[in-house]
């Protein structure tokens, strides 16, 4: 977040940085190559006034990881991530101003949906970024026309999005991902040590990132590598 004009939601919003590894460098396209092309094409300086994009699928399907990618793609330009499942507590005026950035990224909409008041202000949000032709890219766990929204004015907006369905890996690709955020992390996960991770744990990237980290910081206090045999005695698992 790079704006004068927006210093004091800085301040609010300092809970949600950009995830390190939340890039594209570290996303495994799978069926998604023509929605990361798109993504990639929002930090291009000819890319402007443009309709807002939507993403959908299923929880874990790597919503979340392309918006925070398209978010630090765009640096430093003015951007802005904004999780709004983590925002319970917090009035729609958060939204108030965030027009005069040049990407804005909402994550988890469809939490939202139904409630008057953030309707309202996601509904100004939407027309003001497309004035000042900024970019807007959301998320939600279905696609416009499955959300029960309060005011058909913003319903028409979102309906008028380019929509995209993020899908999901396979458990082949599945295993070059953690390998490829293994070695994001400077962390050797031979084959066999990948799949037996995802045979043991639940398939959910964020889930298997953390139990990475958790690996590595094992590994490094004793001195080992990060084979099937040290990764069962650090999930406490055992064979059956």
């Amino acid at each position: 977040l790079q704006n004068p004009k927006v210093n004091q939601l800085a301040q609010l919003l300092l809970p949600f940085p950009l995830e390190p590894s939340a890039r594209f460098e570290t996303f495994v396209v799978g069926k998604n190559a023509a929605l990361v092309a798109h993504l990639r094409s929002l930090s291009d300086a000819g890319y402007t006034n443009s309709p807002p994009l939507w993403l959908w699928g299923e929880p874990s399907c790597g919503k979340s990881h392309l918006l925070q990618a398209t978010c630090a793609a765009m640096l430093p330009v003015s951007a802005i991530y904004l999780p709004l499942k983590n925002l319970p507590k917090l009035v729609p005026d958060v939204l108030h101003g965030l027009e005069s950035l040049d990407l804005v990224v909402l994550d988890d909409l469809d939490v939202v949906v139904g409630n008057p008041a953030w309707e309202q202000m996601l509904f100004s949000l939407f027309n003001a970024l497309q004035a000042e032709e900024g970019k807007l890219v959301c998320a939600a766990r279905c696609a416009p026309a499955g959300l029960n929204f309060f005011l058909p004015d913003l319903d028409s907006r979102a309906s008028g999005a380019i929509i995209y369905q993020v899908t999901g890996l396979i458990d082949d690709h599945l295993a070059i991902a953690l390998q490829t955020h293994a070695r994001f992390r400077g962390i050797d996960l031979p084959d066999k040590s990948a799949r037996f991770l995802l045979h043991r744990l639940p398939r959910d990237m964020g889930v298997l990132c953390r139990w990475l980290d958790t690996l590595d910081q094992a590994s490094l206090a004793v001195h080992r590598k990060l084979t099937v045999p040290f990764i069962r005695e650090v999930l406490g698992t055992s064979d059956t």
